[in-house]
């Protein structure tokens, strides 16, 4: 890791993939939770209607009865009443089980991929909070949109499962080149996890990290918890790597963090996954990966 950081701001990022299954929810609860620990204040909002964020915190309630997100996005009401508690530096904006009401009212309201950024995130960062991560829902629409448009930063989680590529290409096409007509739009990192294969093997793990570190057009988004030098494959093949396996590996840790309805640092602050979190949250307070 650098010894030295640039200047940290006030930032908020999407984390988004166009594939249910890849590990959104598990990356934004523990980035926003790193992100908190690490500075004063972080907001999580979960925008996903299958509220798995909502629920792995601990809040199933929220998600049932008035639908404050529909009160928030298309009445323009205050969300601090709608904003719970999680830690001392983190709190969550709930998702709610009626979001595709709120996606089809989107659909008819003026400025309708503004409104996050415009009741949300523009009155909240920086004054409220330090950092806003925003899981997003795994399908194109109006609440993905607000999303990209509110943070204007993203992370690709990856899993190492046959439909990964497809699932970045259609990220890039559908998301992040459609939006880059409107707006500015940050890819910040592509984050394999989940992983738990060897790599001197045709495994899914060793042809995910191959093509990410291997492809200049991804290498560069890869952080260092999953970089692999040409030397390093070389060391792998001939049996010699020494180095940390690399990307966010499977911990049953992390499984039971999500039962216990408690962000990982929360529930086992000495599972060594920490360290790539909070190497995350380090991407998202400078604005891209360090080398």
């Amino acid at each position: 890791m650098p010894t030295s950081e640039p200047k940290k701001s006030p930032r908020a990022v999407a984390v988004n993939v166009l594939k249910g299954g890849f590990g959104k929810s598990t990356t934004a609860i523990n980035l926003a939770r790193e992100l908190g620990d690490r500075n004063s204040t972080a907001l999580l909002i979960d925008l996903d209607d299958n509220g798995h964020t909502t629920f792995n915190l601990g809040y199933r309630d929220r998600y049932e009865g008035d639908n404050h997100l529909q009160q928030i996005l298309i009445d323009g009401a205050d969300p601090a009443g709608h904003i719970v508690s999680v830690t001392d530096s983190l709190d969550l904006l709930p998702s709610h089980e009626a979001l595709e009401d709120v996606e089809t009212n989107l659909q008819s309201a003026m400025a309708s991929s503004q409104r996050l950024h415009r009741n949300v995130v523009d009155p909240l960062l920086g004054d409220g909070y330090d950092y806003i991560v925003v899981d997003t829902p795994a399908n194109r629409g109006k609440l993905n949109d607000n999303a990209l448009f509110a943070t204007k930063h993203l992370i690709v989680p990856l899993r190492p499962e046959s439909g990964w590529e497809s699932g970045i290409t259609q990220t890039n096409k559908r998301l992040i080149q459609e939006a880059r007509q409107y707006f500015d739009l940050d890819l910040l990192a592509l984050v394999p996890t989940d992983l738990s294969e060897r790599l001197d093997q045709d495994t899914r793990d060793r042809n995910l990290l191959y093509a990410l570190n291997r492809r200049d057009d991804l290498a560069q988004f890869v952080p260092n918890f999953a970089r692999l030098t040409p030397s390093d494959w070389d060391a792998i093949d001939n049996g010699e790597y020494t180095g940390e396996l690399p990307g966010i590996r499977h911990r049953a840790s992390i499984d039971k963090a999500h039962r216990a309805r408690q962000p990982l640092r929360d529930y086992d602050p000495e599972c060594d996954q920490l360290a790539c979190y909070a190497e995350l949250a380090q991407i998202v307070e400078v604005g891209g990966v360090i080398r």
